[in-house]
């Protein structure tokens, strides 16, 4: 993918992890829409179901969870101190793992952006950056544990 290239090229430490996106799914879905009932995340569409695509970021989108959005959610995790970090995909297996990710900004990660819908989040799972693939319209969104 043209964003891990991007990212190295900036001498930003950054490492394949094949077929690891799933269980970041699973992690995020438990940290960040933990708190809905299986009727909630099926009212908001949280996963694929009769042909409709499912979004993890939809719990932020209906508002089921706090966030920031928007030019206030890039400022919020441009200023966030980071270090490990995991980029992952909401129709991908693959993600990556970023060792060191202080210089790490939200202008770095927009380009891949144009039909994905991608996931950070610090290696505690503190901390999510969203940006989606309806970017413009529905995100990005930044919210805390």
């Amino acid at each position: 993918m043209e964003l891990f290239h991007q990212l190295a090229r900036r001498n930003i430490k950054i490492s394949k992890q094949s077929g690891f996106g799933e269980q970041l799914r699973q992690q995020w879905e438990r940290v960040f829409a933990g708190h809905l009932t299986a009727e909630e995340k099926q009212h908001i569409h949280l996963h694929n179901r009769n042909e409709v695509n499912g979004y993890l970021w939809h719990v932020f989108s209906y508002e089921m969870r706090d966030c920031l959005t928007g030019e206030e959610a890039e400022t919020a995790f441009d200023q966030e101190e980071k270090t490990c970090c995991y980029l992952f995909f909401q129709h991908s297996d693959d993600a990556f793992k970023v060792e060191d990710a202080s210089g790490l900004k939200a202008a770095d990660l927009a380009m891949e952006n144009d039909k994905v819908d991608l996931y950070v989040v610090d290696s505690e799972f503190n901390w999510t950056f969203v940006i989606t693939h309806e970017n413009g319209w529905l995100g990005p969104y930044f919210s805390r544990r």
